[in-house]
């Protein structure tokens, strides 16, 4: 075969693929209509509606679940009935699919605004099930009358500080926007995440919502992607680096572009920063650093663990924060956090109890924090299913007089006792 002709098969070949796949996307039915089919289990479209959407795969290990608001419904493969124990409590035995005797099903209302876990007991040993589920309010999903933001084509940036990185990012701007009134301003660490609508977060629809209903203020958001230098990816050494250079970097090289294009408020009253995991820890040294540029702090599982030594080689990474958060100054910011009892353990540390930790310093030296836990792994289905009520807590009283605030403790967590282990999950 020549290279024209290999290069005209392949072509052929690519555009099958491509086919079928269009072709497979259009037979995928939405789920609050497949949601709508389980009511009437004996359709015959009902379970070609169930493969083709919830994959037979998924279906076969236990895996498949369609959620929409409180309304979930659970399906799988097994020779006998399966109990399904939701958040580890027991829901009941499975019905029969009509037709189809292996198969089973069951619809379900989860609590919204969390994630939850479940799994089947068949023939008493436990099978399949999922720990991130997440469950979201009518905030997540777009809502008639609720203007839309509108998106930024990708932009690519090429660092001077970190020596040729380059950094996708994006700006997403709300449609109250008004360039007479600067907006506040929040940063997204691996901003990449952010930009589709109706994947994972469901973050735009979240801020369109707020925005509307007057629960945060005019928020310019700017989501960045972690970099790399040529082959090598550059997000622990951002991220986790317990130092101000990645604040600098996001002011001294993005912000300036921002503010070519926007009006944006400088002072940290009126700024955010937000990340999972090593984005989560880097929200937090953006805060930690420079409470003067960003002094609101959205971290969900965040990773206060030694991923990243200091230049001599010591062992004093995030995991030492919670001991700086007890015995240096107390900076003047707000905190929001997330995390689950499945979260890491592995080399680096212990993200479930260092979160706990990190939990206990903010309350003992009475900052503005709130801690919101699951039973989640180290996923993002938690935080983002309680985004809406995040964001609210974090940008609530927000004055646009106001250039400064000391922000003291919400007095209903100040209420609180310190978290404490009562039980191991074993």
């Amino acid at each position: 075969m020549s290279p024209r002709q290999y290069k005209m098969a392949r072509m052929k070949s690519v555009l099958m693929l491509l086919a079928v796949s269009v072709a497979a996307s259009a037979q995928k039915t939405e789920i609050p209509a497949l949601l709508t089919m389980a009511r009437t289990p004996a359709n015959p479209a009902f379970v070609p509606a169930l493969r083709d959407t919830l994959t037979q795969k998924a279906i076969d290990s236990g895996a498949a679940v369609a959620g929409y608001g409180p309304d979930f419904l659970f399906v799988t493969q097994a020779p006998t009935t399966p109990e399904l124990y939701i958040d580890d409590v027991r829901s009941g035995a499975m019905q029969a699919v009509p037709g189809n005797p292996q198969l089973w099903m069951m619809q379900a209302k989860l609590r919204l605004g969390t994630s939850h876990n479940f799994y089947y007991m068949v023939d008493g040993k436990q099978f399949g099930g999922n720990h991130d589920i997440a469950a979201f309010t009518p905030d997540s999903y777009a809502k008639p009358g609720a203007p839309q933001g509108t998106l930024s084509e990708k932009m690519v940036h090429t660092s001077k500080l970190y020596d040729g990185m380059v950094s996708d990012w994006w700006i997403y701007v709300p449609a109250q926007y008004d360039a007479a009134k600067p907006a506040a301003l929040m940063v997204w660490h691996d901003g990449q995440g952010m930009i589709n609508r109706t994947v994972a977060a469901n973050s735009l629809n979240v801020f369109d919502n707020l925005t509307a209903q007057g629960k945060i203020p005019v928020v310019i958001q700017v989501f960045i992607a972690p970099g790399k230098i040529g082959e090598k990816a550059m997000r622990s050494i951002e991220y986790d680096t317990v130092s101000e250079k990645y604040t600098r970097f996001v002011d001294d090289e993005i912000m300036p572009l921002v503010y070519a294009k926007y009006n944006v408020r400088r002072d940290g009253y009126s700024r955010a920063a937000a990340g999972n995991s090593s984005g989560g820890i880097s929200a937090f040294n953006m805060a930690w650093f420079h409470p003067d540029e960003f002094s609101r702090v959205l971290m969900r599982i965040a990773s206060f663990a030694n991923l990243q030594q200091n230049h001599a080689g010591e062992f004093d990474g995030g995991n030492t924060y919670p001991y700086r958060v007890r015995r240096e100054d107390k900076r003047p910011i707000r905190v929001w956090s997330a995390d689950g009892t499945e979260d890491l353990e592995n080399p680096f540390g212990s993200w479930p109890s260092n979160n706990i930790n990190m939990a206990n310093s903010l309350k003992f030296r009475d900052y503005d924090f709130h801690m919101s836990w699951s039973n989640g792994s180290h996923n993002g289905a938690h935080g983002n299913a309680e985004l809406p009520e995040a964001m609210t807590w974090l940008w609530r009283d927000y004055d646009p007089a106001k250039t400064s605030d000391t922000f003291p403790p919400d007095p209903d967590e100040k209420a609180k006792p310190f978290f404490r282990v009562k039980s191991f999950n074993r």
